[in-house]
């Protein structure tokens, strides 16, 4: 996400020398270099100018303090304006309504049906709502099958009528049934089309006179970079829409949608599409996203991820274990379970900072963590929990069972070992106390 703008803009600071102050003069080069930047991702001319423009004139004349570089200050002023480019603070879905509506609109092949599978599973395990997913995409049977098949996936109801060609009626008659069933939100899933047409506006206008939606949300794939942004003036004219989501912000984009519709139509990014899971979502917050376009990473969001994952009762199970040093291959393999399920392992190593850059060329694999799984697959309960019991022709056996090799095995046991022994050590207090002095004595405060 945002790596090609990242590098430029990580570039661009560098030009920028010497101490004192930021004049017109040493921060021309970086200014121009950041707007090529913008340009090169998709930005809209405008945008980029004006942004660049506010920069340097917030720059121009403040003092570098001794501490910091030109290049440093420079980035703390991007990073501020960046943010309020995109909004400055989250925006919160609205679900005032009883039971609240959400219409959602855009193109074809944006992913809007596969994000309002997303939302209903969001609101359905974080928001605690009963959703009501709508198929009235009339004109796509295979629309209304994968909304129906999603439903199913996620345990989520799904309002469709394959017989009616009147979304109108369709979406009259879900929003009745969610009353009756007790549905706290109602999902509409419209029609798309390839392209902007006036019998589109007219049939979704015609929708939201009809049934009053609590929310509007636009989707659209920030792949089609400065395109995203005029098919989004052109819904914003007809719908007056709440709010935006961009999808497939996972891909090759460079990032122009995210930093330049906030500025055109004035309505706020709400979220993000981060993968094809029907977790890979995420709520949109600018600063965040500004801290990982500047490769600040994005702590925050990773600990969120990991508090997810997170269940009170089975982590004092676990350090009553280490405290005891009876941490096995079991907890082990639960432990990169969970880490699995927090999202897809280039994200999550992007969000943290510095190590985000440093691996931008290393090659990921999401299956990273197959070959340690399949060892442990391949060792008896007994072994799993007697790790210590682990001898030569164990090691074979375990090696030939999971498709590996002993030496793998053997990389496995020592990584394992050396884990079990850091937990041991981090779980005694009086450990963590000599450890704590030991840093003091070395420098670190």
């Amino acid at each position: 996400m945002f790596e090609s703008l990242s590098d430029k803009i990580d570039r661009a600071f560098k030009l920028l020398k010497g101490q004192g102050k930021i004049t017109e003069v040493n921060v021309a080069e970086t200014i121009k270099e950041i707007r090529r930047a913008l340009l090169d991702a998709d930005v809209n001319y405008k945008v980029a100018k004006q942004f660049t423009d506010t920069v340097k004139e917030k720059a121009i004349g403040q003092n570098v303090l001794t501490t910091v570089s030109p290049g440093q200050l420079l980035t703390k002023i991007t990073h501020d304006e960046l943010s309020l480019l995109m909004g400055a603070e989250k925006t919160e879905i609205q679900l005032n309504g009883n039971p609240t509506i959400i219409l959602m609109c855009g193109l074809q092949g944006s992913g809007k049906t596969t994000f309002s599978g997303k939302l209903a599973n969001y609101l359905k395990n974080k928001r605690g709502k009963k959703p009501l997913l709508v198929a009235c995409d009339i004109y796509r049977p295979a629309a209304i099958e994968q909304l129906r098949v999603l439903g199913e996936q996620l345990g989520v109801e799904v309002f469709s009528d394959a017989d009616s060609k009147d979304a109108l009626a369709i979406a009259k008659r879900a929003i009745a049934q969610a009353r009756d069933n007790g549905n706290s939100v109602v999902i509409v899933d419209t029609a798309g089309r390839l392209a902007i047409d006036e019998e589109m506006m007219k049939e979704i206008s015609a929708l939201k006179k009809a049934i009053d939606p609590d929310e509007i949300l636009f989707v659209v794939d920030a792949m089609t970079g400065q395109d995203a942004v005029n098919t989004a003036k052109a819904f914003n004219d007809q719908l007056n829409f709440d709010g935006v989501v961009l999808t497939k912000m996972d891909g090759d984009t460079r990032g122009g949608a995210a930093l330049s519709i906030k500025s055109i139509v004035d309505k706020p990014i709400k979220f993000i599409g981060t993968g094809e899971k029907m977790d890979a979502m995420d709520v949109f917050h600018p600063q965040r996203m500004a801290d990982r376009i500047l490769g600040m990473g994005d702590v925050v969001t990773l600990v969120e991820r990991a508090q997810e994952q997170f269940n009170e009762e089975e982590a004092k199970k676990l350090n009553r274990k280490i405290a005891k040093n009876q941490f096995d291959f079991t907890d082990f393999i639960g432990q990169l379970q969970q880490i699995k399920k927090m999202g897809n392992m280039k994200d999550l190593v992007s969000m943290i900072p510095g190590v985000g850059k440093a691996l931008k060329d290393v090659e990921i694999k999401e299956d990273a963590f197959k070959g340690l799984e399949a060892m442990v697959s391949s060792m008896t309960p007994f072994e799993r929990s007697h790790p210590e019991s682990l001898n030569g022709s164990r090691r074979q056996r375990i090696a030939q069972g999971s498709g590996t090799t002993v030496s793998e095995v053997n990389k496995l046991i020592k990584q394992f070992d050396e884990t079990r022994k850091m937990m041991k050590m981090m779980g005694d207090k009086n450990n963590r106390m000599k450890m704590m002095g030991q840093m003091k004595n070395m420098g670190f405060k």
